[in-house]
Formats: C-alpha cells, structure tokens, sequence
C-alpha cells in the first residue's frame, strides 16, 4: 500500500516541481507538505496550492513548520507519530529534507534556540532563521522523531547535501568547510574581522552540508543495527548547482558570482540551465519512491551513486556529529525508534 511522504520546505523552488511529479507519478501517495508560511498572501504557498489542485484525487495537505524553531518541530513530528498511529495517515515511505537556509550577506547572529543564523534578517525573512539549524539540526529533530512511524516495508530518507561540502568543488568558497575539533563552533562560530564577509557566510553553509552527509553515514549505521528499522535507508543527495533557485536572487553574492550548473554524472541526462529545478525535483523524488532505488544508501549526485568528501567519511567524526547532533535536536532514548540515540 501506498503510504506517506513527507516533505519540508514544500512551496520551495525544487519542492514545487517534486511535488507536481510526485502526484502525476506516484499518485497512490499521501503527502504532508510543510511551509513556513501557509497564508494565501504568500505567493509560494499560492504556487503550491495551485500545482496540488491540477491533481484532482490529490491526497496532499499543508500544514505550518517553522524549522528555526524546535519547539515546533517537536510538536509538529509528535503531532505526525499520532496521526499516523491512529490512522489518519498512512505509514511513513519517506521523509524528503528539502527545506534549507542560507544568506551571504550578512553578520553572524544567534536564534532563539542559541544556534547560528546567518545574517539580520530583511523584510522578507522573519528574524529566527538559521543556516545549521534549519539545514542539519531542525531535520535531525524532526527524523529521528518519525523514524518509528514508517511501515514495515520502510522507505527512504533524503538529506540534501552539495559539492559545497567538499573542499575545492564549490566557486563560491573562499574558506573550505570543516567539521572542527569544537562541535560547538558549528552552531557559534567566532567572528573573524580579518576575513571576507560573504566567505565566511558561504562557509558556513558548506559547513552545514558537510554536517548532513556526515550525519547521514551514521544514521545509516544505527538503522541497519536495528531490525525493526532496517529497511529504512538514509540518502545525502547532491542534486547539482541550481542556478534557477529562488535564493540566489532572494540573497545573491555580493560579487554577483553565481555557480554555474554541475555537468550530470556519466550515464544521467543533462538538464537545461533554465530548468535545472524542475529535473531535480523529479530526481529527488525518484530516489525516495523509485523501487529502482529501494534499499539504496549514501551519497548521490543526481541520480548516480558518488563518493562523498573524505571528511565526511571519517567515522570518529560521524560518530562526536551524531551524539552532538542528537544533543542539539533534544533527542533522547525516548522520544525516537531508534536504540542508542545518543551514544
């Protein structure tokens, strides 16, 4: 039976063609489509509403996640784990992480969590949000709260990561990504008056996709040591350079730099620059919900299976990320499946 796929960040510049694809594709699904905001005033919320209403037997609901805000995401993956458990839902065939932050523009600044955020916000973004809390933390809270609520065919995890995780593979670094000795430089990192700005920000945002496929190896590693969660893989998906997202014009560089697309691993099509986007949202979908990629795990560029920056392959490293991780996100034994959460 069809079930549930989750996705954040659903009225997003690759969410929109992932779901219009889901729905034309896998139209048996069930889908929960979070946004930050559902008003009608917000235009992306309009585009979502309008790409769900071409499907007339849509089984698709939005509902209000703020991921800069945990408290939130406790409530709102509690409020999931019990509908599921009481059948308004079906069981859980994926979690599709595609909510992200980032700004270049801006000085560090804290959330309401005590976690890094990116620069004051604009009058176009509320003032909580936060590069390695949205990306990493906020998804690990949310996940690790709903790993117990797939069923028992299981079903995938996507995790977004980039070649900015890899030192050297992204035109915009001016400082490479690391994963420091000091975890806690991760979510408040020390200024540094002597370094570029817009660098340091880039940085940052690398840092946090170094975080997520870290992370990724080791959530791997603790669902394949538990039977009961075995066949719930994790994926850390490189989806390509897209030069169409909203973001870069929302919050460009300031050296009006912008990557330019990813050629396509060998054996894969080659997607237009003008709808980088829209192939992507149909890759990320494929890879959850694909039997072609059933039982898959690790890191993906689009749709080939890849190797992933040596960093993030360290195993001592995966293993401080993912009790730090779980410290971060409030999760204990007790509110996730999966065993030794924080050890």
């Amino acid at each position: 039976m069809a079930g549930t796929v989750l996705i954040t960040g659903a009225n997003g510049s690759l969410a929109i063609p992932a779901v219009a694809h889901l729905l034309r594709n896998y139209a048996g699904f069930t889908l929960i489509l979070t946004v930050r905001n559902p008003a009608d005033s917000d235009v992306n919320t309009i585009r979502l509403r309008q790409t769900i209403a071409q499907f007339p037997n849509a089984k698709a609901s939005i509902h209000q996640l703020d991921l800069a805000n945990l408290s939130t995401v406790r409530e709102f993956s509690g409020q999931v784990a019990l509908d599921v458990t009481n059948g308004k839902y079906p069981p859980l065939s994926a979690i599709i992480c595609n909510a992200y932050y980032w700004n270049l523009l801006g000085n560090i600044e804290l959330t309401g969590d005590g976690y890094e955020k990116t620069l004051q916000a604009s009058t176009l973004e509320p003032l909580s949000l936060s590069t390695l809390g949205v990306n990493h933390i906020a998804h690990v809270a949310l996940v690790l709260r709903l790993v117990g609520s797939f069923g028992p065919d299981g079903g995938r995890v996507v995790l977004f990561s980039s070649d900015a995780h890899w030192p050297g593979k992204n035109g915009l670094e001016k400082y490479p990504p690391t994963i420091p000795e000091d975890l806690e430089l991760l979510i408040k990192p020390k200024a540094d008056a002597t370094k570029e700005k817009e660098g340091l920000a880039f940085q940052r945002y690398a840092n946090s996709k170094l975080a997520i496929t870290s992370w990724m190896y080791a959530l791997n590693q603790r669902l394949e040591n538990n039977p009961a969660l075995s066949k719930i893989t994790a994926v850390a998906l490189n989806p390509g350079n897209l030069i169409d997202s909203r973001s870069l014009r929302k919050h460009p560089p300031e050296t009006g730099h912008h990557a330019k697309a990813r050629p396509p691993a060998s054996g894969t099509r080659v997607s237009p620059p003008e709808s980088n986007h829209a192939y992507a949202g149909a890759d990320v979908v494929e890879l959850a919900l694909n039997p072609k990629y059933e039982g898959e795990r690790g890191f993906f560029t689009l749709l080939e299976k890849d190797e992933s920056s040596p960093e993030s392959r360290d195993k001592s490293k995966q293993q401080r990320l993912w009790v730090k991780s779980a410290q971060w996100a409030g999760i204990t034994n007790d509110n996730t499946a999966v065993g030794n959460a924080v050890a």
